[in-house]
């Protein structure tokens, strides 16, 4: 499936494999294709930065997720394949939903315990506390509507994880529109 044009965002809490999917999937795209890692979006941020998971960086977060829905558009109008990777629960999707693209919502949702290990032991200037991670893990397991769009990933391989989006992908189950 030619994926040219289109946002794919790839979300789930902490340590679900959305960054190791999401490059899997551009190296493998077989088009022009961009990885908008999110995390990156933030750490763009040099003076101010409010911990994203804190109640109080409300506003400073949805600067950051109308900057990235921005360069995804920008790219895709470019005809670019856009994964865009990062914890973009439903309290972030407006500024996408705007967008006049072919968008596509995964959610990846591993079991907790998992979730926690994986971050525990990535490394980096990550986040390790199960107390954040707990909360948005939380937060991406009760999505109503948005349910269907959830790849339940316990105990699968990276390569299991990859094979499952991109069969949902080339299926175009998971598009996402203003009526979700």
């Amino acid at each position: 499936m030619d994926l040219s044009g289109h946002i794919l965002i790839l979300t789930g809490p902490p340590g679900s494999g959305k960054s190791t999917t999401a490059a899997s999937l551009v190296a493998n795209s077989g088009v022009p294709a961009v990885h908008l890692h999110s995390d990156d979006f933030w750490h763009y941020i040099r003076n101010g930065l409010i911990q994203p998971h804190l109640p109080e960086a409300h506003a400073q977060n949805k600067t950051v997720i109308d900057v990235l829905a921005g360069a995804a558009e920008r790219y895709a109008k470019g005809n670019f394949f856009v994964v865009v990777d990062g914890i973009i629960g439903p309290w972030f999707l407006d500024p996408f939903r705007s967008l006049s693209l072919p968008l596509h919502y995964i959610i990846l949702r591993p079991i907790l315990s998992e979730a926690i290990t994986r971050c525990q032991h990535r490394g980096g200037n990550t986040l390790t506390d199960p107390g954040p991670i707990s909360e948005l893990h939380r937060q991406f397991s009760a999505l109503d509507g948005l349910e269907r769009h959830v790849i339940e990933t316990a105990g699968q391989s990276r390569e299991e994880t990859l094979e499952a989006v991109q069969t949902i992908l080339a299926d175009g189950t998971h598009h996402l529109n203003p009526l979700d």
